[in-house]
């Protein structure tokens, strides 16, 4: 990734016009179909009922938090900057473009979007700390990296939610928080992320993966929920939905784990379970010498297995989304579960090679996920 940081709090100035929308949509499944969910979290090998019982707090929050009215977004999260209408289009197209190079499979999916949802979450998935966080990591200024500079960071998006955006991603997001009730909460949530990319590049449980998971990437899901809409005729509660997403946020971020477990390695970085890898007589040194060997194999079979359990456990609130939001997030699921199929085409080589999903199995999941996406709220209550 190449994105230039500017952390100073120079305000700009910029345009807010409030319109808000429903939520709704998500998942589908390929071969997954054949593997049972777990229809509790706590059920996943390596998770504790104290670990879980953390998040779920902080995604009660989160819930409470995002849940205000549509009368009242402009009022309790957006200051109203004024911009010029061609600066903020530049800005979403900046945003749009981030996403299309960076996560091309999740941007098809906003590509089914109504034009307001796409913009919004063009703007939390390219211009908040998905990326730019990622960067800050993982690229040429990483070297640079210190709690001062994550400080700064979260005064940063404090300006953002308060419509003093410093650069032209700042203000997509800027003008998004004045049209969905987007609270700073997630996001500050996400630096935290950083902050755990920072100090360590192990972890020892899945347990300690987890929470990882949801700082870096369920966050995203709970971002996104304001934004895809509930549905009105949806009969289960806010808290469901949302935990939803977050399971699609974890069922992502442990898919893009494994798919990149090789590039991540040449980093120094192992983001798997060491007790894990110790239970099939792997280490580090297996990974790091890029060999596939029959233990490599009966271990990713066991990780495929737990983030596609994540990803069904996601399917449980797809339904309950917004009917203009259930296509592109059922799309967004049903493409991203097929990387873990390419990874076992593959062999289980992640070592070596990435798995990828070519643009014909893409082009021909959509009419399926279409299919999926016309089913009421009722049909998928378990």
């Amino acid at each position: 990734m190449c994105i230039t940081l500017s952390l100073s709090s120079k305000p700009c100035i910029g345009v807010c016009n409030g319109s808000l929308q429903s939520p709704k949509s998500m998942v589908t499944t390929a071969r997954t179909e054949v593997i049972t969910a777990p229809k509790r979290p706590n059920t996943f090998p390596g998770l504790t009922k104290q670990g879980i019982s953390e998040i779920d707090l902080r995604v009660q929050e989160v819930v409470r938090r995002q849940s205000w009215t549509n009368s009242l977004v402009g009022e309790v999260n957006c200051r109203k900057p004024r911009f010029e209408p061609m600066f903020i289009d530049d800005a979403y197209d900046k945003c749009r473009n981030i996403c299309a190079e960076y996560a091309k499979t999740f941007y098809l999916g906003t590509l089914l979007m109504t034009k307001e949802r796409q913009k919004a979450i063009w703007a939390i998935y390219g211009n908040n700390e998905t990326l730019r966080t990622d960067e800050l990591v993982d690229g040429p200024n990483a070297e640079y990296m210190s709690p001062a500079v994550l400080e700064r960071w979260e005064e940063r998006l404090q300006d953002i939610f308060e419509g003093r955006p410093y650069d032209m991603l700042d203000a997509a997001l800027s003008d998004t928080v004045c049209n969905f009730p987007l609270d700073t909460k997630p996001f500050r949530d996400m630096i935290e992320g950083m902050r755990m990319d920072t100090r360590k590049s192990r972890y020892e449980s899945f347990q300690e993966l987890y929470h990882y998971c949801y700082y870096v990437a369920g966050t995203v899901g709970l971002m996104s929920v304001p934004v895809m809409g509930i549905a009105p005729e949806s009969s289960v509660s806010a808290y469901t939905i949302y935990n939803a997403a977050l399971y699609l946020g974890i069922g992502n971020q442990l898919t893009n784990i494994l798919r990149d477990v090789g590039e991540d390695a040449l980093r120094g970085r192992v983001y798997l379970p060491q007790d894990e890898l110790a239970q099939f007589g792997l280490t580090d040194k297996d990974v790091f010498s890029r060999k596939v060997t029959d233990a490599w194999r009966d271990f990713m079979k066991e990780q495929i297995i737990r983030a596609r359990s994540f990803f069904n456990l996601a399917e449980e609130g797809a339904s309950q989304l917004d009917k203009d939001s259930r296509w592109p997030v059922w799309s967004a699921l049903m493409l991203y579960r097929k990387i873990l199929d390419a990874i076992e085409d593959n062999d289980y080589d992640n070592l070596t090679k990435r798995a990828y999903v070519g643009r014909t199995k893409k082009l021909l999941t959509l009419p399926l996920a279409y299919t999926r996406a016309l089913s009421k709220p009722s049909l998928y209550l378990r």
